[in-house]
């Protein structure tokens, strides 16, 4: 039993507000609260669980605000949520019958790619909804593979998941990196909801710190997504990069070193 102190929970508070910054901007948060959840003393388990619940708050908060500043069509994508769902409930099945050693080396690879491509293509993506080939076949299938790849990894893994989302949409749709990001955010909440109704099922939540730290990645993410909004795509290309390499950098060292 976690005894829920004054300093653990300054603790998640502080961690919760950095980590709902990062996260609704770029991705990556998780970078941030599943250290802290360890450090505090839960299980991995235990600490992947409440992390989903808290995460389920601030990718929904964030999603909802880029929505209402219409940067978001919901039935633009609706292959894209059905195809996430789908690959998460197959993720967090197949991560109990598989090894994910292979998976950990790969990944810092793939990430640093991504962050590569982000910077040699600083002003290719100049697409809205509006101009997009929305009747195409080539659209709902690009949105198919998409969301069941990433919505898989999601829940086989995790780590980098909205950097993934922002990354691959710039290229299979090369649209504005604000759009993007709209589009992560919803595909994050899809992923963690149905990752975290597994969770829940299995026991491996802790409402009390995972409600906390969700309320705190909320006010977080508000103020990153206003932040975005408000200073642009200058303020979020940086903040990408940076963050997708840290990621890899995190990801190599555990696996390779």
């Amino acid at each position: 039993m976690i005894e829920f102190s004054p300093h653990i929970l300054a603790l998640i508070v502080v961690v919760g507000v950095a980590a709902g910054f990062i996260d609704a901007i770029v991705g990556g948060g998780g970078l941030l609260t599943i250290p802290a959840l360890l450090g505090i003393g839960l299980p991995p388990h235990l600490a992947l669980g409440t992390n989903k619940l808290a995460a389920s708050f601030g990718s929904l908060t964030a999603a909802f605000t880029f929505y209402k500043k219409n940067l978001l069509n919901p039935k633009l994508w609706w292959v894209c949520f059905l195809m996430t769902g789908i690959g998460a409930v197959l993720g967090s099945v197949t991560v109990h019958l598989i090894d994910k050693q292979w998976l950990e080396k790969v990944l810092p690879v793939i990430i640093l790619m991504i962050a590569i491509y982000s910077i040699c293509q600083p002003y290719l993506h100049k697409h809205t909804h509006s101009t997009l080939s929305l009747s195409t076949r080539t659209f709902s299938i690009k949105q198919l593979c998409q969301g069941l790849i990433l919505g898989f990894y999601d829940g086989f893994a995790g780590p980098g998941t909205g950097a993934f989302w922002m990354a691959s949409s710039m290229f299979l749709y090369r649209l504005k990196i604000m759009f993007c990001a709209a589009l992560s955010k919803a595909m994050n909440f899809t992923s963690n909801f149905i990752s975290l109704i597994m969770f829940i099922y299995l026991g491996h939540v802790n409402w009390i710190i995972g409600l906390t730290l969700g309320i705190s990645i909320t006010i977080g993410a508000i103020i990153g997504v206003y932040s975005a909004i408000h200073f642009g795509e200058h303020f979020i290309r940086p903040m990408f990069i940076t963050i997708v390499i840290v990621i890899a950098g995190k990801l190599a060292w555990q696996a390779w070193i």
